[in-house]
């Protein structure tokens, strides 16, 4: 089991093209925070990131910025410029009718991507809440994966063809992947105070893929511990320590998650939903559902419907 594509299916990410932007010096705009992850692609000339508590960051081309909680920013020509609020909603309408997001009046000197990732900010296993408030990585990625990404984005925004919108779809949602690949293998130290850290620890990720895969099994700490051949002391204390939970907190954790997931996405019963992590009856599963997310699983549904009507 690849155990971070299934968080990120469970966590419901969805990444969108956000808009193409085009930089004319002196260019610059305020984003108010929204609940959704940010990223940036530098696709030509630079620009200058400030995020509220840290320090200006200039943007080369190549390089791609995450802000995986979607904190206020300006993205500008200089940095430390006084730019002015924009609402989300007019790269929304870019994006939707292909047009291009052009800020300033001058010579056009930057080319940036926008995007964002929709998430369900309360999974418990929260892979973009687990990164840094702000996620930069520079233009030279070592000849990996994500630089023939960020390659092929720039050619499809350079020359848009039949197709274009789906295509920047896809590799936006690959671009995210590729960007944890690479955070991971360049911040070790970093990662392993989060969920993100199980991935490179062999024990705790087998431990995982069997939660995962078999969600509804009544595990225990000691089963899971003889599964892996270790003790159980051994097992609930690494887990303690790379997770902040036991094994059997885990469980119930990513048993509602799953279960938000499939009350999202699918037309399952409820009894077909408990049954699938595990509960016997829909009351005690109601129970621990509404435990979890302070709200019952029907009502949880129905929120989640119309809030995806309204925006859709």
């Amino acid at each position: 089991m690849d155990l971070l594509a299934d968080a990120l299916a469970v966590g419901g990410v969805r990444g969108a093209l956000g808009a193409r932007v085009e930089g004319a010096d002196p260019w610059g705009v305020f984003w108010d925070p929204v609940d959704r992850a940010v990223i940036y692609v530098v696709t030509a000339g630079t620009a200058w990131l400030d995020v509220a508590g840290h320090d200006p960051l200039q943007l080369m081309p190549g390089d791609v910025v995450l802000l995986p909680t979607g904190a206020s920013h300006v993205v500008s020509s200089t940095p430390g410029m006084a730019a002015p609020a924009c609402s989300y909603l007019v790269p929304a309408d870019a994006s939707e009718s292909g047009a291009v997001l052009r800020l300033g009046a001058g010579e056009v000197r930057t080319h940036l991507l926008g995007a964002s990732y929709e998430y369900d900010p309360a999974v418990s296993t929260p892979v973009l809440g687990a990164l840094p408030a702000v996620v930069h990585l520079p233009g030279d990625h070592s000849g990996t994966c994500l630089d023939d990404t960020i390659r092929l984005l720039a050619r499809e925004l350079a020359q848009p063809q039949m197709g274009t919108a789906i295509v920047l779809d896809r590799l936006i949602d690959i671009l995210l992947i590729q960007l944890l690949r690479v955070w991971l293998a360049t911040h070790p130290e970093e990662a392993k105070q989060s969920w993100l850290g199980v991935l490179d620890d062999p024990l705790l990720s087998a431990a995982l893929t069997r939660i995962h895969s078999e969600p509804a099994k009544p595990w225990t700490t000691a089963q899971l511990a003889d599964e892996l051949s270790v003790s159980r002391a051994t097992l609930s204390r690494r887990f303690q320590a790379r997770t902040g939970q036991s094994p059997g907190a885990y469980l119930t954790n990513w048993r509602m998650d799953v279960a938000a997931s499939r009350l999202r996405e699918s037309d399952d019963t409820l009894e077909t939903i408990a049954r699938s992590v595990g509960y016997t009856s829909v009351y005690a599963f109601s129970r621990a559902f509404t435990r979890a997310r302070s709200q019952a699983p029907g009502r949880y549904r129905s929120a989640v419907r119309r809030t995806a009507a309204a925006v859709g």
